[in-house]
């Protein structure tokens, strides 16, 4: 019985392997290729060092060297930020015959009476909204490069920048909204608040008539919220009147109003908003492959917006240029 047993079990591994093999897919050898390594920028301003050469041969020791060429290493480095206090002196002097005192006028600076060059209110403002840095974190690493600034001090500068950058955003909102089209959409801000992290909300209309032969500038306006009520963007287009293009979102509705002053807001569709659920419907193959995985797809998701575009989709302003 136990001679029986070994047999079975030596016929079952055979069968296995055969069933193994039959399984096993041979990949032809290849040899992996190191990546290519791109060439510096060329605006990158050089530093050339020269390794001294020899003065003899190291192998018989005669003096009579000739150069036949050279190789060249390029190493990227970085040169960190330096502090520095500029110190503007402004000499005074005294008239002998009638006593007049003269002295040139005080250097100009972006906020009134302030310490902060413009370089540093620039770095300030770019690494708070452009990079997403708190100023508590840029505070930290101030100190740890020898310059300690306390948060309330930073924070008095942004506020300061921001005061005097106002003129300029209301010349960009007068440009904006003199257009009689515009294109409207919000998308998604995450939000640091205590403990977690918020969604607050990013409006942005965009004037651009060069689809269209217009020979403005365009530009863009932006505006923030920490929600997404209709309350929004109808505040930002309460004194506008003209052509809207944007989403299916609810919000806009009252702009649409016939009797609405300063005048109706004509809606315009998104195309291209609208065209992704013709690219959906052919992506059917997609969409199986999603459901066989036990995956969510579009199709199980509701419809908010009576058959015509989801709301919660933001709208790309540069492809809905593209296919107007």
């Amino acid at each position: 019985m136990q001679l029986e047993e070994l047999e079975a079990t030596a016929s079952e591994d055979d069968l296995a392997a055969e069933a193994a093999a039959t399984r096993t897919t041979r990949v032809t050898a290849f040899e992996r290729k190191r990546p290519a390594k791109k060439p510096f920028l060329e605006h990158l301003p050089r530093e050339r060092i020269v390794i001294p050469a020899p003065c003899s041969c190291p192998t018989c020791g005669g003096t009579r060297l000739s150069k036949l060429g050279e190789d060249v290493t390029e190493t990227l480095e970085v040169i960190p930020r330096q502090w520095k206090v500029i110190q503007t002196v402004r000499e005074k002097f005294s008239c002998r015959n009638c006593e007049t005192i003269t002295q040139p006028p005080a250097p100009f600076h972006v906020v009134p009476r302030g310490w902060a060059g413009p370089g540093l209110l620039a770095m300030l403002l770019f690494d708070k909204y452009g990079q997403h840095q708190p100023l508590n974190r840029q505070a930290e690493r101030f100190a740890r490069e020898g310059v300690p600034l306390s948060l309330s001090t930073l924070a008095d500068q942004v506020g300061a920048a921001t005061f005097a950058l106002m003129p300029l955003y209301r010349r960009i909102e007068a440009h904006v909204l003199a257009a009689d089209r515009l294109h409207g959409d919000d998308t998604t801000v995450p939000v640091l608040a205590k403990g977690k992290t918020d969604i607050g909300r990013l409006w942005v209309y965009v004037r651009d008539d060069r689809p269209f032969g217009g020979a403005d500038p365009p530009a863009a306006l932006f505006h923030y919220s920490r929600d997404r009520r209709g309350e929004h963007p109808r505040a930002h287009l309460d004194s506008w009147s003209g052509i809207l293009q944007a989403d299916a979102y609810g919000g806009y509705g009252e702009l649409y109003a016939a009797d609405r002053r300063p005048g109706p807001v004509l809606e315009a569709g998104c195309f291209a908003h609208a065209r992704r659920k013709f690219f959906e419907l052919a992506d059917v193959e997609g969409s199986a492959r999603k459901k066989s995985r036990g995956e969510r797809t579009r199709d199980d998701l509701p419809d908010r917006t009576g058959g015509r575009c989801s709301a919660s989709m933001s709208c790309s302003i540069s492809s809905a240029r593209s296919t107007d």
